[in-house]
Formats: C-alpha cells, structure tokens, sequence
C-alpha cells in the first residue's frame, strides 16, 4: 500500500503585507506634523530675516486693511445723517405769508406728502443772525433779504427717483422760486464712499499681489538652500507631495505671522487716534467713538495671511521644485 503522506507546509510568502488605510492615513498626519514643527522652527531660528518677511508680510495687509476700517467708521457717522428728504421750497418775493401759509396748508394734504412747515422770512433771518455771529452786520440792513422758506417732508415710502420727480413737480408751482432738494449733498457723499471704497479694494488687491510675490521670492530662496537635501529625498523615493508639505508650512507660518503683525499695527493706529477723535467728538457734542477691528476682525486677517502665506508658497514650490530632479 502506498501510504499517503502529509502534505508539506506552505511557507509564508517574502512579500511585505499590505498597509491598511488607516497606517496610511496616520502617517499622513505624523508627517504633517513633522513638516509643520520642523518649519516652524526653522522660521523662528533665523528671527531677523523672518521678523523682515512679517513687518513687509504686515505693512501690506494692514494699508487696505487700515484704511477699511476707516471708510467703516466714516459710515458709522454718515448713518446718523440719513435723516428722510426734505425739499425746500424758496418763494418768490412777492408771495406774502398767507400765501405761503395756504400754499404750506396745500401741500400738506398731498397724499406723497408726510409734513410741511412754513419759516417765515423774519424767522429766518433772526435763525441766521443767531447761528452766523454777523448780528452787527444784518443789524445794518435796510431790509430782509431772505425769501419766506417752506419745507416739505416726502414720506418714507417714496423711492429716489419718486421724491426727484416731487421736486421737479414742486418747482413748477407759480409762488415757487426754487426747489431744493436738501440729501443731494448726502447722495454725494455716499457716492464718494463708494469711490472710496473701491480704491481701498484696487489698492489691497495691488498689495495682494505683492505679497504673492513676496512670499513666492522668499520660499524659493529657502528650496535653494536646500537643494541638497531634496536631491537626497527624491533619490530615495520620496514623492513631490512629500517634499513639498515643509514649504507650504513655511509659507503658511510668515502669512500667519504677517497677518498677526498686521493686526497689531491696525489696533496700534487705532489706539493712537483714538484720544484726538474722542476729543474732537466731544467738542461736538457727540457720542461718536472709533471702532477697531475686534475679535474676529484681527483673527480674520490672520486667517488671510495664512492663506496667502500658503497661495505664495504654492506657487513657488509649483514652479521651482520641478526643476531639481536628481542626475
């Protein structure tokens, strides 16, 4: 009988066992990590150049930045003054006060009309005489020279464009020399905000772009230096990603650190006008008071700075790090 003998044992393959995804995964962040602490200190141990990049990093955000703010603030006093349109109605110097006082009665039961009220041209001088300061000289006048004066509020519910044509029809009445319409001035100076603020963005979009360009010049001088050392990790096969996380850190530390600079500068300016503002606020009587950037305000910009950082440095390693390749 041939007896069956026992079959021989498998032995185990040399091939390496395949990493699991969560080994991948850790070691994706334990390199993160490392990337992050090892740029970090290499930023922090070379202080003048890096203290260099932040102030130009923060000099650069806080213009814009600074001057927004600025523009904020100017609104915040500006909104105070939205009170509703009034038209001014200038009469003619032959309509006497019952005229325009029927004239007042009138235009008050116009249904675009909320209110009307009738200034007397003595009022009014005397109203002129006391805020001018030039009582001795309209002391000496032979007579009034001011017109009898009657202003009318447009209701609230009334568009621009609506209280432009009220104007127009009021000025067309016979006891009427002229109409005025009083938030022209304020028209005008919202339209300048709005000039203003577009520059503010023309400018920091220009600074932008220099930061760009700072943070890319700044990360290719640090690929340069360290050459070799890419070289060496390539050879032994190390991927672009891997060699590319320590200067995207890097640029994200000189943005975080340019951007916090930047808001220390804005809080600083700030801090050094706001004595003179509160003084000049209080000679008028007013409760206005500057407002900062705040809380959000100063991390927000620490935030863009950050992403800057990482923008330029992303560039610059794109372009710069293809070309080292070993022999």
């Amino acid at each position: 009988m041939i007896r069956r003998g026992k079959k021989p044992q498998r032995k185990e393959s040399a091939r390496p066992r395949r990493t699991g995804a969560w080994h991948l995964l850790a070691a994706w962040f334990q390199h993160h990590r490392l990337s992050a602490a090892d740029s970090l200190v290499r930023v922090i141990e070379n202080p003048g150049s890096s203290l260099l990049t932040w102030l130009v990093i923060g000099i650069a955000l806080a213009l814009p930045v600074g001057l927004n703010v600025a523009l904020d603030n100017v609104s915040r006093v500006s909104d105070g003054w939205d009170s509703p349109a009034q038209i001014s109605l200038f009469l003619q110097d032959g309509a006497g006060n019952d005229e325009a006082q029927r004239l007042t009665d009138e235009l008050a039961a116009r249904q675009d009309v909320a209110a009307t009220r009738f200034i007397p041209r003595e009022e009014a001088l005397d109203e002129f005489r006391d805020l001018s300061g030039f009582a001795d000289v309209l002391a000496n006048l032979q007579e009034n020279p001011l017109p009898n004066l009657v202003l009318v509020t447009p209701r609230t519910t009334l568009e621009e464009p609506e209280v432009v044509a009220l104007r127009a029809e009021l000025e067309e009445i016979s006891a009427v020399a002229e109409a005025v319409l009083d938030m022209a001035w304020l028209q005008r100076l919202n339209t300048l905000m709005e000039l203003s603020r577009r520059i503010v963005l023309a400018v920091g979009g220009m600074l932008v772009i220099g930061v760009l360009l700072i943070l890319g010049n700044t990360i290719r001088l640090a690929i340069e230096n360290r050459r070799d050392e890419i070289v060496i990790v390539k050879l032994v096969g190390g991927s672009n990603g891997f060699v590319r996380r320590p200067f995207l850190y890097t640029g994200l530390w000189y943005g975080v650190g340019g951007g916090a600079l930047a808001a220390i500068l804005v809080s600083a300016a700030l801090w050094f006008l706001e004595e003179p503002i509160s003084d000049l606020a209080l000679l008028y009587e007013s409760a206005f008071y500057l407002s900062g950037l705040g809380v959000m305000g100063a991390l927000n910009l620490v935030i863009l700075g950050g992403l800057l950082g990482l923008a330029g440095a992303w560039l610059a390693v794109s372009r710069h790090l293809v070309r080292i390749e070993p022999q």
